[in-house]
């Protein structure tokens, strides 16, 4: 999330309006006030536990760190502390690359051990998933490649979260119910999270930025991609291999 001193016009990052560095403030407290409420439900309810193996708890560090980094990030940038965001960044963009490879290997490792939702196809759980975390890092790392042109950066790294913040709903929902439906209503609450930012771009700038189109657009490709790539028979194999 390392963020330049200047956009690509010029414009010094200090010039940014009070106000938008308290929007994505609040919207990175709203984003971890969901995450530990859908995750802290899940333990409420024992569809979690702090008996699950090591790597289960290595997954639920890493994703919710990159809440708390998000939730940092912003925060400097609030506190106009730009150096430290900058810095804190470089973190960011390596804690990126660990969390593909983190999100990859609990799945396959979930589906192996059958911890996976049981209500879940197995082939569908895996592609769900897989395609969940590459569109949040496929988003995530163009926020950084932005990150000179600061108005892209900050509401691609937002989308690239708010991407991400779907397992974080899916454990607040009626899954033995909805089952692979799940998906549907899920990417309806995420679209109010980037509805908000729309609202505030169009009340304060006067138009939507086209980031957030872009983070809609991966989330709906990530979405509709999911039966397609659950439906290549390879793909199913692997699935199945993984399953055992």
């Amino acid at each position: 999330m390392a963020i330049s001193a200047s956009d690509a016009s010029g414009q010094d990052s200090a010039t940014t309006p009070d106000s938008e560095k308290t929007f994505f403030f609040v919207m990175a407290i709203v984003v971890a006030a969901t995450a530990i409420v859908g995750f802290s439900f899940a333990r409420l309810i024992g569809l979690s536990s702090f008996g699950a193996p090591w790597w289960v708890h290595v997954h639920a560090l890493t994703m919710m760190s990159w809440v708390g980094l998000f939730l940092a990030q912003t925060g400097l940038i609030w506190q106009r502390q730009v150096a430290a965001h900058r810095r804190l960044g470089h973190v960011g963009a390596v804690w990126i690359g660990w969390m593909l490879i983190v999100g990859l290997l609990a799945t396959a490792w979930s589906l192996g051990t059958r911890r996976a939702p049981p209500f879940f196809d197995p082939v569908f759980f895996l592609a769900m998933d897989w395609l969940n975390i590459v569109a949040f890092a496929a988003t995530a790392w163009a926020g950084i490649a932005l990150r000179r042109r600061t108005d892209w950066h900050r509401r691609l790294m937002l989308g690239a979260t708010i991407i991400v913040l779907g397992p974080a709903w899916g454990r607040l929902m009626p899954l033995p119910i909805l089952r692979e439906g799940v998906v549907w209503p899920i990417s309806a609450l995420l679209l109010l999270y980037f509805g908000a930012g729309m609202i505030y771009d169009l009340r304060t700038r006067g138009r939507i930025h086209p980031a957030y189109g872009v983070g809609v657009a991966v989330l709906a490709v990530f979405v509709l991609l999911i039966r397609p790539l659950a439906a290549i028979p390879a793909f199913a194999e692997l699935a199945h291999t993984i399953t055992g």
